[in-house]
């Protein structure tokens, strides 16, 4: 069909369903969790805002951002896919609009027609002197089928705007004279996130944008950069300013590969820059970093949140007052469970998942966040109960429905050197154990999980874990210790009773240089659900793994690698990472060295209480806080 041709179809069928479009999309319920009585005002509404049954023309909607005009127009812009879901096809920017706050929306514009090519990434940001409306995007030639870019992939940056609030759109200018190196040859990708107007200091005024971009060298990409594009003319001229490169090893490994970024600006007048971070070897799936002069450079190389549990995903800030968001999935491994985490301290640190507020449990993907209106957030996302993918969502809250900000957890002491104390989640109880006192987990939501620190993580080392367990239950995973990530591509070590299949089992996952990941488990043949105290260890060494538990040892090969690489890294007792199996029984004693202990040593009780080559060591004998 000509491209002129869809466009008629679509502004048709767009006009037949503008009374529909106009009115309120059915609500999605909220999580129960943030559930209100009906007699209240709701804090929280949701509608579905882009889906392929509702906006005809399209396979599917992608990539969402947001921004308001200053005359309080929001303006949603996501990538309509043509022909299929995938990134590299038939791609239009497409365009709804609400003067209300987000309760109703407009129907579907086309404000950049693909015609065949992709046409995507939107970066809006509003000038809000001259209220002027930019939106940043990216073409490449486009695909028939659902394959993705061809490497070196043929990216250019382009510019447009509106100046009535997006009710009609300038030509599209390439911008590549301006912010395309001849370097940066390969990837290259706006936002997908609005930017910012900084307000503060000597660059207010300055509009800053972020980029991804990669360097091919005529056989392989060599390096990776993220960089912020900065206008001081209000539109009129754009450069390259503050930029991080990442060079790629031979092998095909780096450190990071920080992507997708979202900007805010801090109480300061700095710029936090948040970027996913996709297949580094650093520890974490999301990476941070801070301009003070502007957007101009970076104070300081990005650096990775090993404890900051997110899937590989674009995410999305804004600043409220003192407190600034982040909304991405809290899933560690996979794209679902949308949360909002705050941080208190421009960055530095972030709500952990069970501090959060969680938006759904649905699958979820990207999202941007928007002031709505003086007194109400809007969240734009993707999610869906089947895929992320299914339908692009817009959620109405105010701060009051956000989870408070929450004191100290009680700890329990961690004797290893430099540690500090380890949180206890829930209302984990004391009780007797082996040695002194113990703790009790009643299966819901109870756990201990340690602080980051460097010396958790065991990388390539040789290591043994002890701990002392009694439990009864006869179903249901059973997690006694998890260290590292989760699900089957990310390196991870844990052990846990599996009373239904009658055993316990211990789990290893590494990775070694840029090939796939690996895992090798061990198993007792009984389950050991029995009621009664029992000692368990797994080791790796000598080229194996094996677990014991009350001396009667499985062993099986091992596998070489780095059980603490590219994801996200925790250090949980009695507790899954993702927080989807909790233990219920009683956990003492919990050691860790970063040695293979001798069958000599697993037998001799003081050599099980020795600080030498120490990782962790949590006796569990009291709780205070």
């Amino acid at each position: 069909m000509p491209s002129g041709l869809r466009v008629r179809l679509r502004s048709l069928l767009a006009a037949t369903a503008a009374a529909t479009a106009l009115l309120v999309v059915p609500l999605v319920a909220p999580h129960p969790a943030q559930a209100q009585p009906a007699a209240q005002p709701a804090p929280f509404q949701q509608q579905v805002l882009f889906r392929a049954t509702q906006d005809p023309g399209y396979a599917c909607f992608r990539i969402p951002a947001i921004v308001r005009t200053n005359d309080g127009v929001l303006l949603a812009f996501a990538e309509g896919r043509v022909l299929n879901c995938g990134d590299a096809a038939d791609i239009d920017i497409v365009l709804k609009r609400s003067t209300d706050g987000g309760r109703t929306w407009g129907p579907l514009q086309v404000v950049n027609e693909g015609a065949g090519d992709t046409h995507g990434n939107p970066a809006p940001l509003v000038d809000r002197d001259t209220g002027r409306i930019w939106l940043a995007e990216t073409y490449n030639t486009g695909r028939k089928d659902g394959a993705g870019c061809s490497v070196p992939c043929d990216r250019t940056p382009h510019l447009q705007y509106s100046d009535d609030d997006g009710g009609t759109w300038s030509e599209p200018r390439d911008l590549s004279p301006e912010i395309l190196p001849a370097d940066w040859n390969s990837w290259y990708a706006t936002g997908p996130v609005h930017g910012v107007q900084l307000t503060r200091g000597r660059y207010a005024g300055r509009l800053v944008f972020g980029v991804n971009t990669e360097t091919w060298d005529g056989s392989r990409v060599t390096a990776n950069h993220a960089a912020l594009i900065v206008s001081d003319d209000d539109g009129g001229h754009w450069r390259i300013g503050a930029t991080d490169t990442w060079p790629i090893a031979a092998d095909g490994t780096f450190r990071q590969k920080p992507s997708e970024l979202t900007l805010v600006e801090r109480g300061d007048g700095s710029l936090l820059v948040s970027g996913r971070e996709q297949d580094g070897t650093d520890l974490g799936h999301r990476t941070e970093a801070v301009s003070r002069d502007g957007g101009s450079s970076f104070a300081a190389p990005f650096r990775a949140l090993p404890d900051l549990y997110t899937p590989q995903v674009q995410g999305s800030m804004l600043r409220l007052g003192d407190r600034i968001l982040l909304a991405c999935p809290a899933d560690p491994d996979r794209r679902r469970t949308m949360m909002i985490r705050s941080s208190y301290d421009g960055g530095r640190t972030w709500d952990s998942v069970d501090r959060g507020t969680v938006v759904t449990t649905d699958w979820s993907g990207y999202s941007d966040l928007v002031r709505a209106d003086e007194d109400t957030v809007g969240l734009m996302y993707e999610g869906g109960a089947v895929d992320a993918r299914d339908e692009i969502r817009f959620a109405r809250f105010t701060e009051d429905w956000l989870a408070p900000r929450r004191g100290p957890d009680p700890v329990t002491p961690d004797l290893a050197p430099y540690a500090r104390p380890a949180a206890v989640l829930g209302d984990a109880e004391e009780t007797d154990g082996v040695l002194g006192g113990a703790l009790e987990f009643d299966g819901a939501d109870d756990a201990v999980r340690l602080p980051y620190r460097d010396g958790l993580p065991l990388a390539t080392k040789d290591f043994t874990a002890s701990l002392w367990f009694r439990y009864t239950a006869r179903s249901g995973e059973q997690p006694l210790m998890w260290m590292g990530g989760i699900g089957t591509g990310q390196p991870q070590v844990w052990v846990r009773g599996e009373p239904a299949n009658n055993r316990i089992q211990g789990l290893i996952t590494v990775r070694s240089g840029a090939t796939p990941a690996r895992s090798v488990s061990v198993r007792s043949d009984t389950a050991y659900n029995d009621g009664r105290w029992h000692h368990l260890a797994l080791r790796r060494g000598g080229g194996r793994l094996s677990l014991s538990v009350d001396g009667t040892q499985w062993s099986v090969a091992g596998v070489p690698g780095s059980v603490s690489r590219n994801s996200p890294f925790g250090v949980h007792v009695g507790q899954r990472m993702d927080s989807r199996a909790y233990f219920t029984g009683a956990i003492d004693e919990v050691h860790v060295w970063d040695r293979a202990l001798t069958d000599e040593e697993l037998s001799d009780p003081k050599a099980l209480r020795s600080p030498q080559d120490t990782v962790l060591w949590l006796p569990l004998d009291e709780v205070s806080g």
